[in-house]
């Protein structure tokens, strides 16, 4: 078997004799995916889903603190056309550049999303 990669390596010599590539591309193949396996009745999580710890890179925390989600406040929408274009910019901008955002100021009560 040829090694692309140091985790490869890792994986087969915890399990010598497992092939994840074949085992993806049956997964693959079958066009099921994640739901076809729960129809199936498949109560044990498959091996190709499954990563040892130390086959996992370890994460720099120090870059994750550099992100975090957009907040916008809506405080003031409905006080004029200059601070509503502004929410608006700032909600364009978050989802070009993001994809998802916090809305903060909603004026929606929060028993009513905590149910």
């Amino acid at each position: 078997m040829v090694l692309t990669s140091n985790r490869e390596a890792i994986q087969t010599q915890a399990e010598p004799g497992y092939d994840r590539r074949k085992e993806l591309k049956a997964f693959d193949d079958s066009k099921a995916g994640v739901k076809g396996l729960v129809d199936a009745g498949v109560t044990k999580i498959p091996r190709i889903f499954i990563h040892e710890k130390s086959m996992l890179q370890e994460t720099d925390m120090s870059i994750i603190s550099q992100f975090s989600v957009p907040i916008i406040d809506f405080e003031g929408i409905n006080k004029g056309a200059a601070q509503r274009g502004k929410i608006i910019n700032n909600v364009r901008d978050a989802c070009e550049k993001w994809g998802f955002f916090q809305v903060v100021n909603h004026g929606i009560p929060r028993l009513l999303w905590m149910k």
